[in-house]
């Protein structure tokens, strides 16, 4: 027995290995401190756990429609009004185990074999995977650092090929935290309407901003597919519950597709998320990104102080994205010795693509102020180990 070709095409997560050997090295009794994995380490809060709870309590444990509840579709459209600003119709709100459900949905629906969407290099790398699984692909587009390693019209305009039905872009992103404005998301929406292509808008990190907020790409036009989550901000990741706002024409078929690819969302979770956006809940959930805003802050100015380089300053979601190319050129080698000889579990740039992949890695400040101070600590002792040594 062998598996199929596809296979071979979709490579695994190099901080899998990582987070193994992480574990196993905690089981055994070290102390670990995880800045690899992109979860909050806050709990979900207890009005959504509540919430839940009588759910399941009330029997609510059967299938919804493959579209999901319809009152839950109706309180996300009031959350766009209420924080936005922007009219959306429930109708076109289809929800999905996950946001990763919401991404298999929309690249199902457009992606014939052989075509390719534009995708920012670095970027999230399922994204391009979930393509692989068509027989189509993400086309990977190196971004620059000075542009937030973000896609620009310019950049969709030389990558644009026959082929390509779509560009796919994240704000706040994934591994550098960069928010597109306004600005930028309207030029880059005439840059993919001019090719008469899709702009797909990954949201998920909404609502973990600092300093500023993240405008919703639901603005630019209801010919824009729009993915978010509860995962992050919200702190449901277990819960596996996300949505894509949807054009109206694209929702009967995304509902034909959901309702044979999963069926329906998970139904406890859908009520439980029906307690996020009471005021009880979005104080916890403020409160919770003022504690990133801090750990963000320590995060920056330490790794500075120790001399790497970020060169795009984060604004959002919970990740730094840094050069290590004053310390190493291989990114996973720097990843595993720190992890063996201080115990700081954190991410290789090979898993975010292939532009410099080798001179980056990414921290996630998912973990409290004082063990970040205390990771500090332990990678400024690592990298200057290494000098001696180099020396």
């Amino acid at each position: 027995m062998k598996p199929a070709d596809r296979i071979s095409r979709i490579a695994p997560f190099h901080v899998m290995a990582i987070l193994a050997r992480a574990r196993a090295m905690q089981a055994a009794g070290r102390d670990i401190i995880h800045m690899e994995v992109g979860e909050p380490d806050f709990t979900s809060p207890a009005p959504i756990v509540a919430a839940g709870i009588q759910a399941l309590h009330a029997g609510k444990t059967h299938y919804t429609a493959a579209t999901g509840l319809p009152e839950l579709r109706a309180a996300i459209a009031a959350f766009y009004q209420s924080r936005y600003g922007v009219a959306v119709d429930p109708a076109r709100i289809v929800l999905t185990p996950g946001a990763s459900g919401a991404l298999q949905l929309v690249t199902a629906l457009l992606a014939n074999p052989g075509q390719n969407m534009l995708l920012a290099d670095p970027g999230y790398p399922c994204n391009r995977h979930f393509l692989r699984l068509l027989a189509a692909e993400g086309k990977l587009v190196p971004a620059a650092a000075a542009d937030g390693f973000q896609l620009t019209p310019a950049l969709i305009d030389s990558a644009w090929d026959k082929s390509t039905i779509a560009a796919l872009v994240a704000s706040p992103a994934n591994p550098t935290g960069a928010v597109l404005s306004a600005a930028q998301l309207s030029d880059l929406y005439a840059a993919v309407k001019a090719k008469q292509g899709t702009l797909i808008v990954d949201e998920i990190y909404h609502g973990l901003t600092y300093g500023l907020n993240a405008p919703t790409a639901l603005t630019l036009g209801e010919d824009v597919f729009v993915i978010n989550s509860f995962s992050k901000y919200f702190g449901m990741t277990g819960w596996r519950l996300g949505w894509v706002v949807a054009p109206q024409w694209a929702v009967p078929h995304l509902d034909v597709l959901a309702q044979n690819l999963f069926l329906a969302p998970p139904t406890p979770a859908q009520y439980a998320a029906l307690a996020a956006f009471t005021p009880e809940t979005l104080d916890i959930l403020e409160a919770r990104r003022a504690e990133f805003a801090k750990r963000r802050a320590v995060l920056l100015a330490g790794l500075n102080e120790i001399g790497f380089f970020v060169p795009c300053v984060p604004e959002g979601a919970f990740y730094v994205y840094a050069d290590i190319a004053a310390f190493s050129h291989d990114s996973m080698d720097f990843c595993l010795r720190l992890l063996e000889d201080e115990g700081v579990a954190i991410t290789p740039g090979i898993d975010f693509g292939e532009q410099n992949a080798n001179r980056y890695v990414r921290f996630a400040y998912t973990t409290d102020v004082a063990r970040i101070q205390e990771a500090l600590l332990r990678i400024a002792r690592f990298v200057q180990k290494g000098a001696a040594h180099a020396v």
